[in-house]
């Protein structure tokens, strides 16, 4: 397959932006057309026939939402996803009602925007793709588009989640190292429990696959699973998040609004990140995971539902709530069962295995010959740390699939900090002499990104402060890592 075969409409009406995101989907090798306003998308929509529609929200005369709901109106299985500078979590409800499929916003993380498009496009053509171990957590600077959306992908992903156990590991993962021998028995011995599980590991191992993985083989399988990641939701709006809102409850609260426990009853509720959670709201939680009904924020009626609640966290829990972050009684009510990943480079023989499997995988995606590997290339990969863990040796492979067009991943294809694992090593930052207090901050955080590879929470944990710090960092530098 030399060429992505599907075509894709961008509707927005900023030249800059529209021309960028162009040639970025061009280079994904996608088909690619663009629109300057609304009426001329849907002119474009309709004689074209794109596969999926990426679409600006605020435009002049026609908005996106409008837009939205024509073409829904033409043609009501075609993908299409919302993009603004000027989200709210109430936009993004309004959208996933009136049938986007996700609700983004800019500055775009283009990773995150590649991973949304697999997703879509794959399922609307039923190609039926590997599940992705490295699929556990957004990194997007925010959340709510998928917080608002995941309770009606939920069934969809389930549903190509296969459970069976194979030779190169245990349903969607790949793994035959003994740790990850002992997490799979751990993993088919608590799925029937109703019990609260406890998922613990390092960024990027894969809790949140290991919990769709326990909602999948639990009785719960046929219900909604529901992901929710607190570190990605401004807290202000956690509150509304789990619980929901009424209509003028607050300011832009323009109607009635199912929380995530809600979106969840019958099924299950995954909080990702759960010692990010504002420190107010966990009370209220812990009253609710007691069995104590709720009321939705600017409500008078008591609710309850029927919700197996599963969280996670990178963190070592017990030093949570050692800091205060994390509520001593919430932790014990979360963590009657523990779940704990091992992360990559304590997985002998994993690290191979997962290459391969990815190079196979994205060789089919990107085109051209099958990926293999040269000794030297495969030798530096098993010597690194992988501080991301699962999530980013597939990023390694998905850059290195593509430079190697010719067949074979050489070290040449592999980043530097691969190749030359001394200069990145912990500890040797370097600032210029008459660096600023705030200059030097900077520098620590963005050196020790490149250390760890664009990982915050590995980053977070090495200069001891919150993913969330982190995130309000580079986004107050104007940095989308």
């Amino acid at each position: 397959m030399s060429e992505h075969p599907h075509r894709i409409l961008v509707v927005d009406d900023d030249p800059t932006f529209r021309n960028v995101l162009e040639m970025r989907l061009q280079s994904w090798c996608y088909h690619v057309k663009v629109a300057a306003d609304a009426n001329r998308g849907q002119t474009l929509a309709s004689s074209w026939d794109p596969d999926l529609v990426l679409s600006d929200v605020v435009m002049p005369e026609v908005s996106g939402m409008q837009l939205l709901e024509r073409l829904r109106a033409d043609r009501p299985d075609r993908p299409v996803l919302l993009l603004t500078a000027h989200g709210s979590v109430e936009m993004a409800v309004d959208a996933m009602k009136m049938g986007a499929v996700d609700f983004l916003t800019k500055p775009l993380n283009y990773r995150n925007l590649k991973a949304v498009l697999d997703e879509v496009l794959d399922s609307s053509t039923s190609m039926a793709p590997v599940a992705r171990e490295a699929d556990e957590e957004p990194e997007a600077d925010s959340g709510q588009g998928k917080a608002a959306g995941t309770g009606k992908k939920a069934k969809m992903e389930s549903a190509a989640l296969a459970l069976e156990e194979r030779e190169d590991g245990f349903g969607p993962f790949v793994a035959t190292s003994d740790a990850m021998g002992e997490f799979f028995d751990m993993l088919r011995s608590v799925a029937d429990s109703e019990a609260s599980v406890m998922i613990t590991g390092e960024s990027g191992t894969g809790k949140e696959l290991a919990a769709r993985t326990l909602h999948n083989l639990s009785p719960r399988a046929d219900g909604p699973f529901v992901a929710l990641n607190t570190a990605a939701i401004p807290s202000e709006l956690m509150e509304s998040e789990l619980f929901g809102h009424e209509k003028g409850a607050f300011t832009g609260a323009g109607q009635q609004r199912e929380g995530c426990f809600e979106l969840a009853d019958g099924g299950t509720l995954f909080l990702d990140e759960i010692g990010e959670m504002p420190a107010a709201l966990q009370p209220k939680l812990l009253r609710v995971l007691d069995g104590s009904p709720f009321r939705r924020v600017g409500g008078k009626t008591e609710m309850s539902f029927d919700v197996r609640v599963l969280a996670a966290t990178n963190r070592n829990p017990r030093e949570a709530v050692e800091e205060g972050t994390l509520r001593e009684d919430l932790f014990f009510r979360l963590n009657v069962l523990t779940l704990q990943l091992p992360p990559l480079r304590n997985r002998p023989g994993d690290v191979e295995l997962l290459a391969r499997h990815f190079a196979s995988t994205l060789s089919e995606k990107h085109g051209g010959p099958e990926r293999k590997f040269a000794d030297e290339a495969m030798e530096l990969m098993e010597k690194y740390g992988w501080p991301g863990n699962v999530r980013e040796l597939r990023n390694v492979m998905e850059r290195a699939v593509i430079l190697a067009r010719e067949g074979t991943i050489e070290p040449d294809h592999l980043p530097a900090y691969i190749r030359e694992p001394d200069r990145a090593m912990e500890g040797s930052y370097r600032f210029p002499p008459d660096a600023t207090a705030e200059e030097a901050e900077k520098e620590l955080i963005l050196q020790t990104l490149d250390a760890t590879g664009n990982n915050k929470s590995e980053t977070a944990r090495r200069i001891g402060v919150s993913v969330r710090t982190i995130r309000n960092k580079l986004k107050a530098y104007g940095i989308d890592r």
